[in-house]
């Protein structure tokens, strides 16, 4: 099916075409293995487009996953003035980059 969806994955909405990669929250699963997104919100295969209420009724976008990675390094700094305190904290998300394989509608 040409076109793209809009699926519900790791908690946000994302726009996804066949073929193309994704970096989403970290996902379980092995690089090479298949994920199936089953909440699809929209599906357009050209010209004609459905929107669920809230799910599109047999639409499911297959992907794979093709290797987990780590964000870049973010930096938080506390502190109070006059108190002496000071923090320096350090943070990287983890990140999954799937590959989607194809967008059916059964």
């Amino acid at each position: 099916m040409e076109g793209y969806a809009v699926i519900s994955a790791c908690g946000s909405q994302v726009k996804v075409t066949e073929g193309g990669t994704l970096r989403l929250e970290k996902l379980e699963g092995e690089p090479g293995s298949e994920v199936v997104f089953p909440k699809v919100l929209l599906l357009s295969d050209g010209g004609k487009v459905e929107v669920g209420s809230p799910y599109v009724a047999g639409a499911r976008v297959v992907a794979q996953i093709v290797r987990h990675m780590k964000g870049t390094k973010i930096r938080i700094y506390r502190f109070k003035r006059k108190k002496g305190y000071q923090r320096t904290l350090g943070h990287r998300q983890r990140h999954t980059v799937v590959l989607v394989k194809s967008i059916t509608r059964e």
